[in-house]
């Protein structure tokens, strides 16, 4: 049977609280709460990020504001990486991905956007991907502005071009 059985999700990014939930007969649910240990040795969400996630999921079933927002923001982001020749992989997901291929590096571009320019990214390095593809994975949402989206782009293109300097020096 293609039945579905489970489903679970996180209350984060999306829901903007902390979390995750499942969803399935008693039965299961019941035995994912009395064996896995995953759930087992973690805290159940405090009351008020319960309700968080309750006023969250009640105000987006009725709202397509925030995914049509985000959608653009995400466009508007993967189009000016375009325009100033940053990688970043093509997908249908709102994460997009700036290629670097570089732990190094990826470190180190991570770092010069928090240190000089006050944008928070992690680098995704492996195991969590593949050696070669280290990325960076930004994530804009409904409430980025366009200002926002100027500062990450001006920040990577100064970024990309001081990289760029800096592996010229190194391969000679």
């Amino acid at each position: 049977s293609e039945r579905l059985t489970l489903i679970e999700g996180t209350l984060g990014k999306a829901f903007g609280v902390v979390g995750g939930y499942i969803a399935g007969s008693a039965a299961l649910c019941d035995f994912v709460r009395s064996y896995a240990s995953g759930f087992i040795f973690t805290t159940a969400l405090p009351p008020a990020i319960a309700a968080g996630a309750v006023t969250s999921i009640r105000h987006l079933k009725a709202s397509e504001t925030e995914r049509t927002r985000q959608r653009a923001r995400v466009a508007e982001l993967r189009a000016r990486l375009d325009t100033a020749g940053i990688p970043h992989l093509d997908n249908p997901s709102h994460i997009v991905p700036v290629m670097v291929g570089d732990p190094v590096l990826c470190k180190r571009i991570s770092d010069l956007l928090l240190d000089d320019w006050g944008i928070y990214v992690q680098p995704i390095n492996y195991p969590t991907v593949p050696r070669g593809s280290e990325r960076m994975r930004f994530t804009p949402g409904p409430l980025h502005s366009d200002q926002d989206l100027d500062n990450l782009t001006t920040a990577l293109t100064t970024i990309w071009k001081r990289m760029d300097v800096m592996r010229k020096v190194a391969a000679a």
